[in-house]
Order: C-alpha cells, then sequence, then structure tokens
C-alpha cells in the first residue's frame, strides 16, 4: 500500500527549518553535509547501505548440541568508501570463556566460542593469524573494496549450543531448541558511524544490514523446522498429510492442526530419512534464524493482511502440548496481525509467516517469535503481541537497537499496550512500566532517552527502552488524533522501511508528516531530563460552572485527565492533550454541571506522575 502525504511548500520549508531546534551530534551533521540525509526526515539523494547475499548450510545434532555450518557470502559495498577491513559479527561468542557480557551465564555454557574451521575470501585461505577475534567481533583485512564493488568470503565454522544459560538462544529442553545468531555474519557499515563494532554483550540488542538467505538446514529424522523465510522444499521433508496442511493453513482463514498430539503418536511427521534437509529462502530481511524439536505440535491459521491484494499472512504456533497456554496463542498471535495491518500502525503486515515458537524467552526475529509459556492470560497476550509487534520495529524499520533501544521496545510497548485490550476485552488495562517511572524519575540513573543504550544500566536501560518511549509515542498519538497520528507514522514507514533510521530521521518525519512542528514536545521528553508531576491547584464553582486550575509542576508533559466524581455515584471524564503545554504550565479544565460534586482526580493508566499527592480536590 502506497501513502502518499502532500504538504504546502511554505509549511514543508518551515518544519525543515524548526527541525533543526534538536541537538545534531557532530556524525548526524556530516550526514546532512554528505547529504545522505535530510532534515525533511527523507533519506538524502546520496544515501546508501551496504548489503549481502548469504548461501548457509547448517547442521544440528540436539544429541551433541552441535552446530556445524559452511557459508557463501556476496557482500556488495554500496558505500563511497573504500573498505580495508571488514568487520564481522561472532554472536555466539557471548558464551566464550572471559568474553565480555552483561548477562550470567552457567559455567556448563561457557565454550571456546565460534570455531573457524576454514575462511575464504575471494578465493584466497587465509591462516587464524589473518582473522583478528575480539568477543563477538571479528575483522579481515582486505585488499581494499572499491565503492560499488563485492567481495566473496567462504567460511566453515561449528560451536556448542548452550544448554541452559538461554539468551535469546539455546536449547529449550533437550529435543527442542531455538537457534539464533548462528552464523558468522557482516557487520553493518553506515553512514553514520562507519563499521559497527560496538560488541554484543547480552542487553542492548542487534544490529544487522537487509540481506537475502538462502538456507539448508539440516536435523535428525523426525525433527520439524520453523526459520525466517520460506519453506521452499515441504513436500520433501514432511509427509504428504501434513505438507497439504501447511498449504491448506495459507489460505484459510481457520485454524489447521498442522501437527497434532495424534501424529506425533503415528510419529510419521517427516521423510524417514536418517537426517531432512529443510531450505528455506528470505529476501530484504536483517537476520535468519531457526528452531526445531520432535515432540511440538503445530497449529496455524492466516489472515488477510492486505485488502487490496488479498495477500495473507500465515500465522504459526509451534509448541509442546504440554503448555496449555499455548493452545490459546494461535488465535492471539492472529489477531496481532490483524490488527497491526489495519488498526496499528494499520500498514499490511509485510512478511508471508509469523511464528510463536515455545521457547525460554521473549525475543523477537524476523517472522519468528521466541516465547516462553506464561499461566496468566494478560501476560500471554502482552508478551505475544508485543514481540509480534517488533516486525514492524526494528525488522521492517532496520533500526540500529545496539544504540537506540527506545525506537523499537517503545514501539512494541505501544503496540502492547493498545493492542491487548482489543484482542481480550476484559484484560484490566497494561501499565507495563509505569509505576517504575512514577517512581524513578529524574534520579541520577534515569538519564534521557535518547542517550545511547550502551551508555545506560538496567535501571535506566529499562525505563529508556519500553515505557518512557511508549508514553511517548502515546501522547503524540493523542494530541495529533488517531488520523493524523497514522498520516505521519505512515510517511515515517514509507521513507524508511528496508532502510537504516536515525532518532532525527524519526523526529523530522514525524513533524513533516504531520505537518507540525513537534520539536518543543520530542526535546521535553525525549532529549531533557526531568520528571512528570500534574497537580491540581484550585477549583471554582459558580452555579452551574466549573473551572479546574491544573498546573504543570515537573517538566515533562503528560495529557490532563480528570476524573469528576458526584455525590450520587456517577462520574465524569475530561481530558486535554500535552498540546495545552506547548507555551504554559498550566491549564483550565472547564465544564458545566448541576449534581454536587464530592471530589475530582487527576491520572489515568498511562499518566505519568512522580507525585500523586497532589492529583485529589476534594469539595467542601
Amino acid at each position: 500500500m502506497k501513502i502518499i502525504v502532500t504538504i504546502t511548500c511554505f509549511a514543508f520549508f518551515c518544519i525543515q527549518l524548526s527541525a533543526q531546534t534538536l541537538p545534531v551530534a557532530r556524525n548526524y551533521q556530516q550526514a546532512y553535509d554528505k547529504q545522505t540525509r535530510s532534515t525533511n526526515g527523507k533519506p538524502g539523494k546520496n544515501y546508501w547501505q551496504n548489503a549481502a547475499a548469504y548461501n548457509i548450510a547448517v547442521s544440528f545434532d540436539p544429541a551433541s548440541r552441535v552446530v556445524t555450518g559452511t557459508e557463501t557470502i556476496v557482500y556488495s559495498n554500496n558505500s563511497p568508501d573504500t573498505l580495508n577491513n571488514i568487520w564481522f559479527k561472532l554472536y555466539p561468542n557471548l558464551y566464550e570463556k572471559g568474553a565480555q557480557r552483561d548477562q550470567p551465564i552457567q559455567p556448563e555454557d561457557l565454550s571456546d566460542g565460534v570455531k573457524i574451521q576454514d575462511f575464504v575470501a575471494d578465493g584466497n585461505h587465509l591462516s587464524p593469524d589473518a582473522l583478528h577475534i575480539q568477543g563477538t567481533n571479528m575483522f579481515v583485512p582486505v585488499q581494499g573494496l572499491l565503492p560499488g564493488k563485492t567481495t566473496q568470503f567462504s567460511i566453515s565454522f561449528s560451536y556448542v549450543l548452550n544448554k541452559t544459560s538461554h539468551i535469546r538462544t539455546g536449547m529449550v529442553d533437550d529435543s527442542s531448541a531455538f537457534i539464533a545468531y548462528f552464523f558468522p555474519r557482516i557487520a553493518v557499515y553506515d553512514d553514520i558511524d562507519g563499521w559497527n563494532k560496538i560488541a554484543y554483550t547480552g542487553t542492548p540488542e542487534m544490529y544487522n544490514d537487509f540481506c537475502s538467505f538462502n538456507v539448508a538446514v539440516t536435523v535428525p529424522k523426525n525433527y520439524i523446522v520453523c526459520a525466517t523465510g520460506n519453506l521452499l522444499n515441504a513436500s520433501e521433508v514432511y509427509a504428504p498429510s501434513i505438507a497439504q496442511r501447511i498449504s491448506e493453513a495459507e489460505k484459510n482463514d481457520g485454524i489447521t492442526k498442522v501437527i497434532d498430539t495424534s501424529d506425533l503418536e503415528m510419529g510419521n511427521i517427516t521423510a524417514q530419512n536418517s537426517t531432512n534437509t529443510f531450505k528455506f529462502k528470505a529476501d530484504s530481511v536483517t537476520d535468519f534464524v531457526f528452531a526445531t524439536s520432535n515432540h511440538y505440535i503445530w497449529y496455524s491459521g492466516s489472515v488477510v493482511v492486505d485488502p487490496s491484494t488479498q495477500r495473507r499472512t500465515r500465522v504459526d504456533a509451534v509448541f509442546n502440548p504440554k503448555h496449555a497456554d499455548y493452545f490459546r496463542v494461535i488465535n492471539q498471535a492472529r489477531k496481532t496481525v490483524e490488527l497491526m495491518s489495519y488498526t496499528l500502525p494499520a500498514w499490511p503486515y509485510p512478511y508471508p509467516h509469523e511464528t510463536v515458537f515455545d521457547g525460554l524467552d521473549q525475543m523477537e526475529y524476523p517472522m519468528m517469535v521466541n516465547d516462553n509459556p506464561v499461566e496468566d492470560n494478560a501476560d500471554e497476550i502482552e508478551l505475544t503481541d508485543h514481540e509480534i509487534f517488533h516486525t514492524m520495529f526494528p525488522f521492517y524499520m532496520g533500526i540500529n537497537e545496539t544504540k537506540y533501544g527506545w525506537m523499537d521496545e517503545g514501539w512494541a510497548t505501544l503496540g502492547e499496550w493498545l493492542l491487548s485490550p482489543m484482542i481480550d476485552s476484559t484484560i484490566e488495562p497494561d501499565d507495563y512500566g509505569m509505576d517504575a517511572y512514577d517512581y524513578n524519575a529524574d534520579y541520577d540513573f534515569d538519564v534521557p532517552i535518547t542517550t545511547l543504550s550502551t551508555q545506560q544500566n538496567d535501571a535506566s536501560y529499562f525505563l529508556n527502552s519500553y515505557p518512557k518511549p511508549g508514553m511517548g509515542y502515546l501522547y503524540v498519538k493523542d494530541m495529533l488524533g488517531d488520523k493524523l497520528f497514522t498520516t505521519a507514522l505512515h510517511y515515517y514507514i514509507q521513507q524508511w522501511h528496508g532502510k537504516h533510521p536515525m532518532p532525527l530521521d524519526f523526529f523530522n518525519c514525524m513533524n513533516v508528516g504531520s505537518g507540525k512542528n513537534l520539536n518543543w514536545f520530542w526535546k521535553k521528553w525525549f532529549y531533557d531530563n526531568g520528571y512528570p508531576d500534574l497537580a491540581i491547584t484550585g477549583v471554582k464553582q459558580t452555579g452551574k460552572q466549573v473551572t479546574v486550575t491544573v498546573q504543570m509542576k515537573g517538566s515533562k508533559p503528560v495529557p490532563v485527565d480528570a476524573t469528576v466524581y458526584y455525590k450520587d455515584g456517577s462520574t465524569q471524564a475530561l481530558h486535554q492533550s500535552i498540546a495545552v503545554w506547548e507555551k504554559s504550565n498550566t491549564t483550565l479544565l472547564n465544564f458545566t454541571t448541576n449534581k454536587s460534586i464530592e471530589r475530582i482526580e487527576l491520572g489515568d493508566v498511562h499518566d505519568a506522575d512522580s507525585d500523586s499527592t497532589n492529583n485529589e480536590w476534594k469539595m467542601k
């Protein structure tokens, strides 16, 4: 779906100038000077990004937990720079003995890291001394990769998959595994920082280029494989009945039991070879992951995500039948995909399938989710929609999660808050992170949202990645209204999907897309220190006319939500958006009533407020 936003030249010019009032770091200014990015939010006329084509053959033995693979990478240098070193990411080295990390690892999971058996660069075998491995980073000297040229690498590798310390990847049980970040990959080289040399330490997440993948996954007989991309050889690896059910699920609205407990009992799910090789293809995605098990069931159904083309997305729940909550996940996942396509962000779901795999984490990947089972229905819904919402941010939008966690986690938090009650109206409003922010706002560790994720501790990382940006997006949505907010958000998506947006690109796009200068709010909420605190400082009633004076005592603008409680037991809701705080720290709520007022209270579930003692006014 193509969205066209029309803005007058004068308004566009004014917004373009006003966008410069936000802080511009030197590496951003250099991008503006080189015209790779622009102050109107669009990629500049000289914007570029590098890419690679991966052909991977990987084998996994659940008994030994050994992952063995070979890959050929064709890397395209689309930058204007000559590259004399190519940097790689070896994410499994998080588990290497002595590696830098901020997550605890069980002693039995400490390993020797990724073993490179062979490394060929443009036909030349490199000695181990030529591979400079530093934790999860590896750089390899090359003979000057010129702009517009390609180079090829062939790599053989292996490592032992972690068994107990499940950080986004690893064994789920003795015969199930979620295997992510398993192959050596070329790091991002971009117009802001050059090579991404930030080590993967466990908490800050990923940053990868948009690439193509052809992957062959070999596992033992009776093991199924779920993965990023389209399965190309279902009829070769599955029994005919299973392959037929997969095909049916892609076309139907109902739930198809692709594999049920009766199929597990019969044991005739895959082709009865000693091993089977599952072949997958995915284009223009930032990563490839797979999961496998010999005792999981598989429920599936599809959703029309684009009414203009009738294109469907298949949604899968693949899980241990002992986990009762997962029987509900399939419907929650399908509803999430539907709501994302039509409600928020109201953009047709971009991928052909989405698989929720019963794992030991709460983590997203392109077309895949690794979710632990949970007992509470609300927790289950909120986890499911949060992780699936990540499909748009960071995967469709190519966000640098390593530096800017708020640019994807904040959106997933907003999705969780808004979509969960649409999936099940009986659950309580989701207040994820609200209490933590109310209590900790403006403490010395509560740094601005735009502080790099790599420079934050656990407390600040949580606040700045999840609730604070979620509130910021929600408050702008409330101020603009659903229609204009969607228009602005679509402008951002249209400009940057399949690319690498940075913070100023987002802010500038929202300004231009909405036709409004929102920098006053972006600066207060995302760049400045401070805390939220609204207070009722006065109530005046003259006959039926009531005026409530509300003051912003803190420096963080939040919506004004007041509830009037009447003595007859009825209530009345009053609301003003953050727009009232653009030029003043005081606002008036005016209403008329012929009822007797008992009290007036400020606050709503997503209205941050660090001091609730001044939120109530009792009538005398």
